[in-house]
């Protein structure tokens, strides 16, 4: 904890005095905390906790390196307020590149191009009822190349080159590449599309489309997927496997500082799931919010169930 917070510090002083001397951008601190009170029953053995939710804390920056030629970063980390240990910080994004007319390319860690056209579809995003639970392609992978096209009206394309160096790959290289269209926030736009394919990352291969659209105060999305394993984790090749096909829909209504969400989601040969929650704005960076869980496994003869009342709060 002490060599990380002595490092992050230095980076971002060193970071800050750079931006200063180039006029650039200034260094950005952000991060969110976001914690339940849960009760988890699963495997018929209900347990109470108090859990972190995907909570984080990064920096970010860019530098006007010419008129035409941006340099960008990213440096962030979970921080998991209910771990016993003391050191509770994960490696999340951590890349830097460089932005221009010809769009953006940027190396690190970073989520595939997959993961990313997923777009706000999930409305239970990092709690219990995150669509990763039945669906692979939520990857995150330590050793990779991203370029982004530019923006044309309203279309742009990404690929992600995962290296085989990376462990998590398997011994394989891995591509990700995704065709999206519109504001994946709905806020410049009424709808958000994707298209997105993984070939041997992380063992699998994977196609998924996604839509989400917003009409006055509602928002309704899907999602399709199917997806295959292709490597073992030791690098065998799995030959022969079965394609597996899934699909998710969502929902979500604003009344006012209410949101009430619902979501269901179900994939072959694994299982399925539905949620219920809702949010309540106290501010625009602070929220209360409550959910409920309720997943089966094929082949499980007990239903997995998570309450949850929790805060959010970003900074």
């Amino acid at each position: 904890m002490n060599v990380f917070c002595k490092t992050l510090l230095a980076s971002a002083l060193a970071t800050a005095t750079l931006a200063s001397a180039h006029a650039a951008e200034p260094l950005t601190v952000y991060g969110k905390l976001n914690v339940t009170a849960q009760s988890n029953d699963v495997d018929d053995d209900a347990t109470t906790t108090i859990q972190s939710n995907a909570s984080r804390f990064g920096v970010k920056g860019a530098f006007e390196l010419s008129s035409s030629l941006e340099a960008f970063y990213t440096v962030e980390y979970e921080v998991d307020t209910g771990d016993d240990v003391k050191e509770n910080f994960k490696a999340r994004n951590q890349f830097v590149g460089l932005k221009g007319n010809f769009g953006a390319f940027s190396v690190g860690r970073n989520d595939t191009m997959l993961k990313q056209s997923q777009g706000k579809v999930d409305q239970f995003n990092d709690l219990s009822g995150d669509l990763k639970n039945l669906f692979k392609g939520e990857n995150r992978i330590e050793q990779t190349a991203t370029y982004m096209t530019p923006s044309f009206n309203g279309f742009k394309v990404g690929v992600t080159y995962a290296a085989e160096g990376a462990s998590s790959q398997y011994g394989q290289d891995g591509f990700s590449v995704a065709a999206m269209y519109g504001d994946k926030k709905l806020k410049k736009s009424p709808i958000f599309a994707s298209i997105a394919y993984d070939s041997d990352v992380k063992g699998y291969e994977v196609v998924r489309a996604t839509v989400q659209g917003k009409i006055a105060g509602l928002k309704i999305g899907g999602m399709y997927q199917q997806q295959e394993e292709t490597y073992k984790k030791d690098g065998t090749e799995v030959v022969g496997a079965d394609s597996k096909t899934g699909y998710l829909v969502s929902a979500a209504y604003t009344i006012d500082a209410v949101v009430l969400k619902a979501q269901y989601q179900d994939m072959e040969d694994k299982g399925d799931s539905w949620s219920i929650g809702g949010d309540y704005k106290l501010g625009k960076p602070t929220k209360l919010f409550a959910f409920y869980t309720n997943r089966d496994f094929e082949g499980d003869d007990n239903t997995d169930k998570f309450f949850g009342i929790g805060l959010e709060h970003k900074f």
